[in-house]
């Protein structure tokens, strides 16, 4: 995936006239991918995550209080706090955690249902908490399509969840070993074809970071960064390594489409740039962060 993501990301550019035909199949290849990890979610895993919300709500203060301050200061020592970049920067920290999260947490061993629960709720809420962060931090109002975010909601998580755990249910949990030599592949030709199509639908936004990419690039890295070392080392007093894996890519990983929509839509092409430049980024830096948590997990269990 190191390579296979980078890899893909190129070709969604330089393919973006030809690939642009295929980005309405986006939602459907994120749902099958949700489909995927929901087959392995039983009722009574799912019981036990909404049972213990304290996770949750750490995780969305992590997300979404912690990160966006971080950020405001960040933008604001790099371009001044009146810059539009600072708002770019702002806003990817404030939209809602990434479908894409689900494949990477599946992959690097951490919790499903947790994150599939995250996910929901966090997608649910951010009517409420993409305008409000926007305006207590910049005094600037922000109406999003709730229609349409709802019913991408009910697509790609709330529908292919229910059907997975539904058919765990009716299996006895027997499904996922039955399908898994076909599913799992799928699941990442699925994932990679995501983020090609993503990548060739914001290509033609990237005219506007021409210019600007040696101021923005290297800020939009930072951040991407920190927000993954948010989740990964604010649980680190949980001493428990599924909760810190799902976590740490819940924060460093956002809604693609979202975050580009609100960008184009209701601010500046400045504001823009560092949310398009920090979407292209968390995919490559998520690769990174399963080799860094593979290699932690070889050093605990083999201390010597």
């Amino acid at each position: 995936m190191f390579l296979i993501i980078p890899g893909f990301l190129i070709l969604g550019f330089f393919f973006s006239e030809q690939l642009g035909r295929f980005v309405p199949a986006v939602p459907y290849c994120f749902a099958f991918v949700t489909l995927t990890m929901a087959i392995g979610c039983g009722l009574q895993q799912l019981k036990s995550v909404l049972r213990r919300p304290g996770v949750m709500l750490w995780t969305f203060a992590l997300a979404h209080i912690v990160s966006p301050l971080l950020a405001y200061g960040l933008g604001g020592l790099l371009f001044g706090f009146d810059s539009p970049y600072v708002v770019g920067l702002v806003l990817f920290t404030i939209i809602p955690l990434g479908v894409s999260t689900v494949l990477w947490v599946g992959m690097s061993e951490g919790s499903v249902p947790l994150m599939l629960a995250m996910v929901v709720v966090d997608s649910a809420l951010s009517p409420i908490v993409v305008p409000s962060g926007i305006q207590l931090l910049f005094h600037t109002s922000v109406e999003a399509n709730t229609t349409a975010m709802i019913g991408d909601l009910l697509l790609i998580i709330v529908a292919p969840t229910i059907v997975g755990v539904l058919l765990h249910e009716l299996s006895k949990g027997r499904i996922q070993k039955a399908v898994q030599p076909y599913a799992a592949p799928m699941s990442k030709l699925c994932f990679t074809a995501v983020v090609m199509l993503n990548a060739a639908a914001i290509a033609p936004s990237t005219e506007a970071l021409r210019g600007d990419l040696f101021r923005v690039v290297p800020s939009a890295l930072v951040l991407v960064g920190i927000c993954y070392a948010v989740g990964y080392f604010g649980t680190s007093h949980y001493r428990n390594r599924e909760v810190q894996v799902t976590v740490s890519y819940a924060t460093g990983m956002r809604n693609i489409s979202l975050g580009v929509v609100l960008a184009m839509s209701y601010f500046s092409p400045l504001a823009a740039v560092p949310v398009v430049l920090s979407i292209l980024i968390q995919q490559p830096l998520a690769t990174l962060h399963h080799y860094f948590l593979r290699n932690r997990r070889k050093v605990t269990e083999n201390p010597s």
